[in-house]
């Protein structure tokens, strides 16, 4: 190859190469002089000139007008320096969130849960949990199951409860409560002044749902099938007290778990059958780093296993 042969660089490697040499032009542009650079950074002065010379010719640009050692920017130096600088900042902000997240007593966990579980279970938990961890922060998200768990595939979220508690691979989950589900009816509703109703008994009532992909709606569709009917399904929402205010509004019945305070309007019936439940599941990414604060929070919740909901 001859010594004029001209080197391109693919762009999308100009991260990768400029990033280590970041640093040093920075020093160096901070003290317009390359040895005082050299001293601040711990390196030969040589083996700094050597790296500021390989810059400007991987650029293309000279970055400094040199008069000995000391050096005085260039208008396209002066470009750089901006962006150096803001990079070097991003750079020293992401570490020190990293770092004050992996503080065993400081730390952040990104906490994703079902809406349900909302009002009463979840500020509950947390609560308990800050008495002994009072630093911790959290990233709460609300959502339901299936988008949750894509969360948690993608990293997004450390923990999770959902329910249907999921079995696939690449999660680990434990079980760790359950609740009775009941058939919920407008006050005055034929069905009202019963302790216990089989599901089958409301085949011919138009229901009130969460939108398919909400985990409860999965178990009201198989309950149905199971009982022998599809359901009639008159309207369609993405959170449980709406639904009881449709129920209560006379626009239809609800397979629902017992609310956090009592909805007047509505009556609240135990469906009969041992499979008339909600099992909710602790879900984390097999394999994740769990930094400190994330596994205290993990022990936290399997320690509630079987006492997690109140009233349940």
């Amino acid at each position: 190859m001859s010594d004029d042969t001209e080197m391109t660089v693919d762009p999308g490697t100009w991260g990768a190469l400029l990033a280590p040499r970041l640093a040093q032009f920075a020093a160096v542009a901070r003290h317009e002089h390359v040895t005082r650079a050299a001293q601040e950074l711990g390196m030969p002065q040589s083996t700094l000139s050597r790296a500021l010379a390989r810059l400007e010719a991987d650029l293309g640009v000279a970055l400094f007008a040199r008069h000995g050692r000391a050096v005085r920017l260039t208008r396209a130096g002066l470009t750089f320096r901006a962006a150096a600088e803001r990079a070097l900042a991003e750079v020293e902000r992401s570490a020190e969130s990293v770092r004050l997240d992996a503080d065993p007593d400081g730390g952040r966990v990104a906490f994703g849960f079902l809406h349900t579980l909302g009002p009463e279970t979840v500020p509950s938990l947390l609560r308990a949990f800050r008495a002994d961890h009072p630093r911790v922060r959290f990233q709460l998200v609300q959502t339901y199951g299936e988008a949750m768990l894509e969360r948690l595939r993608l990293g997004e979220l450390d923990l999770c409860l959902t329910s249907p508690v999921p079995d696939e691979a690449g999660l680990v989950v434990r079980k760790l409560d359950e609740q009775r589900l009941r058939l919920v009816v407008p006050a005055g509703h034929r069905l009202a002044d019963r302790k216990r109703v089989r599901l089958a008994e409301a085949a011919s009532e138009a229901f009130v749902t969460l939108e398919p992909g909400y985990g409860l709606r999965r178990i009201t569709d198989a309950l149905c099938a199971e009982a022998g009917f599809a359901p009639r399904v008159a309207f369609e929402g993405e959170e449980a007290e709406t639904l009881r205010g449709l129920v209560a509004a006379g626009l239809g019945v609800a397979v629902l778990p017992p609310p956090a305070v009592p909805r007047p309007g509505v009556v609240e019936v135990d469906l009969a059958g041992r499979r008339a439940v909600r099992e909710i599941g602790l879900a984390w990414l097999d394999g994740a780093p769990a930094p400190a604060p994330v596994a205290a929070f993990r022990s936290f919740l399997l320690s509630r296993k079987g006492a997690l909901l109140p009233g349940a």
